[in-house]
């Protein structure tokens, strides 16, 4: 079934024998999950997975305030622009320097809501961030905005953002990173998925990672979504058949 091995190649060693059956069904193929992985296993296509979680620890040794936990003993949110989750990371350039990603993602539907990528962690790396995703998604009040504890989340220009927006901020609980557990896991698929060494120069990182980030939105399938895109998911939830 050479089909298999298009569609592997197509979505670069990222879809596993469920994404790839998924895949195949809806493009009138049908292929169920345990011949998909004997296909591949007789091909020898492995996808690439992402490493287990590890937490890290949020630099939040300031003194600008921390806002509540909103999420402890919530339900999980039943609706898009009802829980945007945000971080940062590090995207590694050779010679050692780094480019700093901060994303926003709607927790219901997963897709990438907003994001930028600066040379630097300052605040404004966040703000221009969540500008963005205000811009795009043009929210409801009363949003809940969850983060750690990172001194960029705290400044006063990212808090006056939030509040011309109507957002509730939401913050982890001290030293407990697994409250932002979701974001970092997000992290890990992308590094993983992207197979992320240290890029050779700051142009090819400006453009594989928002290449990514799209692919992320419109192609890839999410297990947690029924292994639709988060684009599909949305245009499902909007038209109320989700």
């Amino acid at each position: 079934m050479p089909i298999v091995r298009d569609v592997f190649q197509e979505h670069r060693k990222r879809y596993g024998a469920r994404r790839i059956a998924h895949e195949l069904t809806e493009r009138d193929e049908p292929c169920g999950r345990r011949r998909a992985g004997q296909l591949m296993e007789r091909m020898d296509l492995v996808a690439i997975g992402p490493k287990s979680f590890k937490p890290r620890t949020t630099d939040s040794g300031h003194t600008l305030g921390y806002s509540p936990n909103l999420l402890i003993d919530s339900p999980p949110p039943d609706g898009i622009n009802r829980l945007w989750v945000g971080d940062i990371t590090y995207v590694p350039l050779i010679r050692g320097e780094f480019l700093y990603l901060a994303v926003l993602m709607d927790r219901f539907s997963r897709r990438i809501v907003g994001w930028d990528m600066q040379d630097n962690m300052r605040e404004n790396l966040v703000i221009s961030a969540l500008k963005a995703a205000i811009r795009s998604r043009q929210p409801p009040p009363e949003v809940i905005h969850h983060t750690d504890r990172g001194g960029q989340y705290a400044g006063s220009d990212y808090r006056k953002l939030l509040d011309r927006a109507k957002m509730q901020q939401s913050m982890s609980r001290a030293g407990d990173c697994y409250d932002n557990a979701f974001m970092e896991s997000c992290f890990g698929t992308v590094k993983a998925e992207l197979e992320m060494k240290p890029y050779e120069n700051e142009y090819i990182a400006r453009k594989e990672i928002p290449d990514y980030i799209r692919y992320y939105n419109t192609r890839r399938r999410h297990s947690a979504l029924g292994y639709m895109t988060p684009d599909a998911f949305e245009t499902q939830w909007n038209s109320g058949s989700a």
